[in-house]
């Protein structure tokens, strides 16, 4: 995976250690390409930035721990796990269940971020980034802006100093979702090595979008503004990676090394 993957802003996540030495919480707003994701995003920062790929909380659908093929990728990671939208229906008279089961998870999350120090990861669309069924072309899935709220609510509520950055992830070739949605455990994957990518944003300030909006507004154009900062970064990434652009790909936003090189 290595010759040909990247990390973008990598002062960035220097930074958010600085802060999470003092005592303060960060969530990482992101896209969601595959259950490989959070043993991704630590393989590409277990060398520069130890302390974030040991420590991060990763927000993860309950297939990571139900699916037999994606529960290898999820050993030794931190995991909160929540029932996606897409899927509290599938079967409804285990609907309940699942809301009460979230409901938990956002009280430990809650707990957690009170004792300060703590990163977490969240994919704010609910699920993993698809193709357009026209283009082909793979792209951030849209945000919803409810799930970015409530992140945002927690980490203003913990009592302790909390910051919200944009995160890209671009690696959907290691083990590509199925093009559709599928309600049944047991999707059929296909495994390739290939090249993936992650790049950071500076974090984005709350209170600076809800001044300059309506109040009505603020949560989705809040919500709007992370989405539009990881589509940005992603699409350096995917110039990097599938352009073959590599490191030339960098932009005045976006500045990709390889920090295992």
């Amino acid at each position: 995976m290595w010759r040909n993957s990247y990390v973008g802003n990598l002062s960035l996540f220097y930074e958010i250690e600085e802060k999470l030495k003092q005592g303060h919480n960060v969530v990482l707003i992101s896209n969601h390409q595959t259950e490989a994701d959070p043993i991704i995003i630590s393989l590409l920062l277990e060398k520069t930035n130890p302390l974030i790929a040991e420590n991060m909380i990763f927000v993860a659908g309950d297939r990571v721990i139900t699916d037999p093929l994606c529960k290898p990728f999820s050993m030794g990671r931190n995991l909160l796990c929540v029932y996606s939208k897409k899927h509290m229906y599938d079967i409804p008279e285990l609907a309940e269940m699942k809301r009460k089961a979230n409901t938990r998870s956002l009280k430990e999350m809650a707990l957690l971020l009170r004792g300060g120090s703590k990163i977490v990861w969240i994919a704010a669309s609910g699920g993993r980034d698809r193709p357009d069924p026209f283009t082909e072309e793979w792209y951030p899935a849209l945000f919803d802006s409810s799930s970015v709220d409530n992140m945002r609510r927690l980490i203003e509520h913990s009592g302790t100093p909390g910051h919200v950055y944009p995160l890209a992830l671009l690696c959907y070739d290691i083990m590509p979702p199925p093009r559709q949605v599928e309600k049944e455990i047991g999707e059929k994957r296909i495994i390739t090595f290939h090249g993936a990518g992650l790049s950071i944003a500076p974090q984005i300030s709350f209170p600076e979008i809800a001044a300059a909006c309506k109040e009505s507004e603020a949560k989705d154009v809040y919500s709007q503004a992370l989405y539009k900062s990881v589509s940005e970064q992603y699409n350096v990434l995917k110039s990097a990676i599938h352009g073959k652009q590599g490191l030339e790909a960098s932009t005045a936003g976006v500045s990709l090394s390889q920090p295992w090189n």
